[in-house]
């Protein structure tokens, strides 16, 4: 203990000398997620001897559940050696917290939800579970700045090794602010901003959930969206770094050769391809003897290999720009993101779009998200802070994503029936298109009748598609055994309705499949156990138990029951994941397509030309014709023999840029 409080206090003198300011000892912060305020989190810091004690009080409501947390930290107050921890609440719905440290001697004693470990700490290292509380990054912060920034430190309970890194500054309310971006502490980067006084301005982070979450001390609460795109950029400008080992030198003009290429047109296969791009667009695509390589082309040998186009994921959610290298990695060149952030979304897609010196990761189009306030008006049940309850409303916020660069509208559940007509409205007359849930209180068929071009997760089609089982009185009842049924009368008015509009389903059945299963997560999607260690408690979710199996079991088959029904309906499927195992569940919806009956060749249609046409990009994107962009998966096996092969990822080629898997995969933390 004696030596630890020796470098501590070496390196405070030589440190607190540069304060410009002392910190403050209390303060208050706004905690939103997807940009809205959802509560407060208020610390205070007494010191009492050699030591101080910080007490923060976490409280916001997500979704109508109230989330709370309460934390003690205390350290000596010349050196900030970290003494003791205690955090008990949670940290969001579904993460539970009972987290306490106490350092005896020169030992850590931690207890994280009952487990309890004994270790010895090594090297630079302090106090702090996760995203929360925001007062302890904030103490995070001043510690690290305290030791002379150390290249990297431990951070206890977990055991993370955090890395800090400078990102910059900015002006804000009159305020110069220093940027950072912090990896380890949660999956991926953290960016945050201190003030001269080393005092912690704003955090735009991921919470237990892994949805955005965003904290602004008070006085820069009106600031929101400048935190959020300085955010992006910290994290791009990181994330570039990281994962430059994974890419090839761009070239101007690349040749691929060798590889069997199947377009996904459904024209038969072609041996001993070339595929020749200039500028990162298709110019000539053909047999060998046919297509003449460029002189002062780079070549990409892929013989043994065989060439798809890139993958589309239909169902994105671009939550943190680790995503990027995740889906290059998994063979997706392509995504439709369809709800997030206006600030959040747009800057991305600015970045991923910039010519010149793109961000690493697909390309990117996004719908976007319109909510209403919900039944009691009060926005408890509502998702962001894009509302619309009128159809003046509806009318200014199409205009805006338009303008933004938006190809479609995302309707979320909580928008009132009479609402949904006003946005498809709006939308068709800018030449939109609408997909996204059915909302409370209405139907699939009154959602397709009222403009809807596009349904997003196939539970809106079970009341028409599966029987209702009735008891003696007539009235459905639960239980265990529930059969889908095409013939009924409302199977068919559905079917019927969809095929005379021409909607579109975006099913997501491998999300569902994450909840109601009988076998080990593992053993469906081995790619769980590649995932990042931040990641892996929360994917796995356990099977159903033994008394429950046949309920279950019956039930999760009703879902590729209902895709196989609607595509033999002749009604476009698209292959989409809502996140679920992160660079995998693609691969999953496309082997359970096959399961509801596709071949091969229509579920990877469904992943590549049939989400172009969806997205309305079918003349720049989705198989390989002259022309499209240059977005190629070369594959190890032939995905038309066996569906499972499209895991199979030898390179991706993503607008003429050529990258490797297995240094993308690590540049984020996953295992090859």
């Amino acid at each position: 203990m004696r030596s630890l409080r020796l470098i501590y206090a070496f390196l405070f003198m030589s440190a607190s000398l540069t304060f410009a300011q002392q910190p403050a000892t209390s303060g208050i912060f706004v905690l939103h997620k997807f940009a809205q305020p959802i509560g407060k989190e208020t610390y205070s810091i007494a010191a009492s001897g050699d030591t101080y004690t910080l007490r923060s009080h976490f409280l916001f409501t997500d979704r109508s559940t109230p989330v709370s947390l309460e934390t003690t930290f205390t350290a000596h107050t010349a050196d900030m050696l970290p003494l003791s921890y205690a955090a008990k609440g949670k940290s969001s719905r579904l993460s539970p917290m009972d987290d306490t440290m106490t350092l005896a001697d020169e030992a850590l004693l931690v207890s994280a939800n009952d487990k309890k470990t004994s270790v010895t700490p090594k090297g630079p290292w302090f106090m702090t579970d996760g995203y929360s509380p925001v007062a302890m990054q904030e103490q995070m912060m001043r510690w690290w700045l305290l030791q002379g920034k150390p290249a990297a430190f431990t951070a206890y309970p977990s055991g993370a090794t955090v890395h800090i890194l400078p990102a910059g500054e900015l002006t804000v309310e009159g305020h110069l602010l220093h940027g950072y971006t912090v990896g380890g502490l949660i999956w991926g980067q953290e960016s945050l901003w201190m003030d001269e006084a080393q005092d912690l301005a704003a955090l735009v982070s991921i919470d237990a959930e892994f949805d955005h979450f965003e904290a602004l001390r008070d006085a820069f609460a009106n600031d929101l969206s400048t935190f959020i795109s300085a955010g992006v950029k910290n994290n791009l400008s990181a994330l570039k770094t990281l994962s430059a080992s994974a890419r090839m030198r761009p070239a101007k003009v690349l040749v691929i050769t060798g590889a069997t290429l199947e377009d996904s047109t459904g024209v038969a296969a072609v041996k001993d391809s070339v595929i020749v791009m200039s500028d990162g667009v298709i110019t000539a695509v053909g047999s060998k003897g046919k297509i003449k390589v460029p002189r002062g082309a780079t070549v990409l040998d892929a013989r043994g290999k065989f060439a798809v186009p890139g993958l589309w994921d239909a169902h994105a959610h671009y939550e943190q720009v680790e995503w990027g290298p995740i889906y290059l990695a998994a063979g997706v060149t392509s995504v439709r993101d369809v709800g997030n952030e206006y600030d959040f979304i747009t800057t991305v897609h600015d970045e991923l779009d910039r010519k010149a010196d793109p961000a690493v990761g697909p390309h990117l189009e996004f719908a976007g998200i319109i909510d209403g306030s919900g039944k009691d008006g009060k926005r408890a049940r509502s998702l962001g802070v894009v509302i619309a309850d009128t159809p003046e409303q509806a009318q200014m916020i199409v205009t805006k994503y338009k303008g933004a660069g938006a190809k479609q509208i995302k309707i979320y559940s909580s928008v009132q029936p009479e609402i949904v007509k006003a946005i498809c409205l709006a939308a068709h007359a800018q030449g939109m298109t609408v997909t996204g849930h059915i909302p409370d209180g209405m139907t699939a068929v009154e959602g397709i009748n009222d403009g809807m071009d596009q349904i997003n997760h196939i539970q809106y089609l079970i009341p028409y598609l599966v029987k209702p089982t009735l008891g003696p009185d007539g009235k459905p009842i639960r239980t265990a055994d529930v059969f889908l049924d095409v013939t009924q009368p409302k199977a068919k008015e559905l079917l019927d309705v969809m095929k005379q509009h021409h909607t579109v389903l975006d099913p997501t059945i491998a999300l569902f499949e994450t909840q109601i299963h009988t076998k080990p997560m593992s053993e469906l999607e081995p790619g769980l156990d590649h995932v990042a260690p931040q990641l892996y408690a929360a994917l796995n979710s356990p099977a159903a138990p033994a008394a429950r199996a046949h309920a279950v079991d019956n039930r999760w088959s009703l879902f590729p029951a209902m895709v196989g029904a609607v595509h033999a309906a002749g009604i476009p499927v698209i292959a989409g994941t809502d996140q679920a195992i992160p660079g995998y569940s693609l691969h999953r919806e496309m082997e359970l397509y096959v399961q509801a009956g596709f071949t091969p060749l229509e579920a990877l249609q469904s992943a590549t030309i049939e989400t172009a046409r969806a997205v309305g990009v079918e003349k720049e994107s989705g198989s390989l014709e002259v022309g499209k962009r240059g977005d190629v998966l070369l594959l190890d096996a032939d995905p038309m023999a066996d569906i499972h092969n499209t895991r199979k990822v030898w390179r991706t080629v993503s607008a003429g840029a050529v990258y490797a898997p297995g240094a993308l995969w690590e540049s984020v933390g996953f295992k090859p």
